[in-house]
């Protein structure tokens, strides 16, 4: 545990002194101050993560990666100490600031106790662990993929891991972002106060329901660096944001645009996560409407750069820019993963998420394969499945609705700003839904997609929550007086919900935390599980793979879950591999 917390404090000095630099550089010249500290770190980790990405074009990611990463954040903090030592008592001065400092610091703790124990996620021990390993040792490695096709899934999360992993100390390969990003969004959800001590619920607050939700199941696993974990997490913290930024009432098209960047490196993470990328028209339509030609030549610039070390080292590893994907054939190099290889791999992955794990059965109908999937859902799963598709269904009438409101709005003035509000609504809901619909249809696991099925009925609902409860009419005062009783009843009931799930999460996250105690890990995180190998020669490098299973671990390296057949690019390593075939 101790070692966690040395590692986050770390991580938090070196991606908020990086995300407070970039942030203060694009905000200079624009009307919009950055309101909170979570900003700073997200954008923060973006960048060390698009940085650890490029360095490992050109070396292994390790000592010298962070030496130039501290020496950077060094002279941004120094610059601008002054500022933000301001910024700091500002934060810490009151009660209240005091009050939230305590609060924080337990969640600190928490969490910081369930990253150093827990359970490892079955695919950290088949091909997690090897890829950073890989980027420790080597950085990117031409045909990497040729000897393992999961080694060329290249999630941008293990360029994260790898920076932050720690090697060199000497110790153990450490894997702690997972759960310092857990940390982030339990900060953001426990927002949900200020709404409870208001007596009024939004949107937003129905999303950050399902993040504590979400938070409590992964508690005893967020230990492991699967990108499933970093994809749902930050989906969360990009809607959530979106979400408090229409509610404020906010006008610049700075935070969304920002957001839509993050929304691009969310697909380097899964490319599962690509239609978030619908959200990038709300910003995009009012940069081309007022003609803000250069501001918006300066975030697709943004997008790009964000996304071009991925694209690189995704043609380096598999010889595809968009692997497994092969609708796109623009490079003819010597180490590409064979088109068959990748076809079947991409098949895969949808059948296992389907359910089955024959991939000649492919071409099964989605009334074939949908029933029995359904049925192997846990209990709930299943409710929380089909609270999402009932709010498809609403949304589609409520989209209908919508449209007959913009053609009554047209003969009436006035009516389209709150018209405007609730389409930028409608595209949130929209994108969530769309994203459900795609999950569902192509490859359904939990895992993969449970952001959608969380946040599509809780953005949906919510919305419809909201438009019921909160809204104001024109009729007489005494139906007036009527409807407000109704409303502030439905309102206290909801509410009353809410805190009694928050009570019961947290009481049945403190009954797993008691029931798996361990007196153990209080100094070093608990570290990979390695498991049993057979060891053989190429070209006069060791390489392993397991006796049992295709599990392999950290510690046998190089490995793959079978006994690979490949050819060297060159004398060494590093020089890459080409598959025979």
């Amino acid at each position: 545990m101790l070692s966690v917390i040395l590692i986050w404090c770390y991580m938090l000095v070196t991606a908020f002194g990086t995300g407070y630099g970039v942030l203060r550089a694009i905000t200079s010249r624009v009307p919009y101050r950055i309101r909170h500290v979570d900003s700073y770190l997200m954008c923060g980790l973006v960048c060390v993560t698009v940085y650890a990405e490029f360095f490992s074009l050109f070396d292994r990611v390790g000592l010298l990666a962070n030496l130039i990463l501290c020496g950077a954040c060094a002279l941004i903090l120094w610059r601008d100490r002054r500022v933000l030592g301001g910024k700091l008592r500002e934060l810490l001065a009151g009660a209240k600031g005091k009050r939230k400092a305590c609060v924080y610091l337990f969640l600190f703790l928490l969490f910081a106790y369930g990253t150093s124990r827990g359970m490892i996620h079955y695919d950290t021990g088949l091909y997690h662990a090897q890829s950073i390993r890989w980027l420790e040792e080597y950085g990117v490695v031409k045909g990497l993929g040729n000897l393992h096709c999961r080694l060329a899934y290249n999630s941008s999360s293990f360029a994260l891991s790898a920076l932050y992993s720690m090697p060199f100390l000497g110790g153990q390969s450490y894997h702690c972002c997972a759960g310092l990003l857990a940390l982030i969004i339990a900060g953001i959800c426990l927002e949900i106060g200020d709404s409870l001590r208001a007596g009024r619920l939004k949107v937003s607050d129905f999303a950050r329901v399902m993040g504590i939700y979400y938070l409590v199941i992964i508690f005893d696993e967020m230990i492991s660096p699967a990108s499933d974990y970093f994809m749902v997490l930050i989906a969360f913290y990009i809607v959530i944001r979106w979400l408090d930024l229409l509610e404020s009432g906010e006008k610049v098209i700075v935070p969304y645009a920002l957001l839509c960047v993050m929304g691009v490196f969310l697909v380097t993470v899964k490319l599962s996560a690509a239609l978030i990328l619908l959200l990038t028209l709300q910003p995009a339509y009012y940069l081309l409407k007022e003609r803000r030609g250069r501001e918006t030549a300066g975030y697709l610039l943004l997008g790009c750069l964000v996304a071009l070390p991925y694209l690189i080292r995704n043609v380096i590893i598999s010889g595809w820019l968009v692997y497994p994907f092969t609708g796109i054939d623009w490079f003819s190099v010597s180490w590409k993963i064979p088109k068959g290889l990748a076809d079947y791999d991409a098949r895969e992955i949808q059948v296992w998420g389907r359910g089955y794990t024959d991939v000649s059965q492919f071409d099964r109908s989605i009334r074939d394969w949908l029933p029995e999937w359904f049925q192997a859902l846990e209990n709930s799963d299943k409710l929380l499945v089909l609270a999402a598709a009932f709010s498809v269904c609403v949304l589609l009438l409520y989209g209908v609705g919508m449209l007959w409101g913009l053609l009554r709005s047209r003969k009436r003035s006035g009516a389209g700003k709150p018209l405007a509000e609730q389409w930028h609504m409608l595209l949130v809901q929209g994108t969530m839904a769309g994203s459900f619909l795609f999950w569902l249809g192509t490859s359904p696991l939990i895992r993969y997609g449970c952001v959608y099925v969380y946040l599509t009925s809780a953005v949906v609902l919510g919305g419809l929550y909201d438009r019921l409860v909160n809204r104001t009419g024109r009729t007489g005062a005494a139906v007036q007086k009527s409807a407000a009783l109704w409303r502030r009843s439905v309102n206290g009931l909801c509410m009353a919900a809410v805190t009694l799930l928050i009570l019961y999460k947290a009481c049945a996250l403190g009954r797993e935390i008691m029931g798996a105690y361990v007196d153990d890990y209080w100094l070093a995180q608990k570290d990979y599980e390695n498991y049993e190998v057979i060891p053989y020669e190429l070209n006069g490098v060791t390489f392993y793979y397991p006796a049992q299973g295709d599990q392999v671990g950290y510690e046998s390296f190089p490995s793959s879950p079978a006994r690979a057949e490949i050819g060297f690019l060159g004398q060494e390593i590093e020089d890459g591999f080409y598959s025979p075939d």
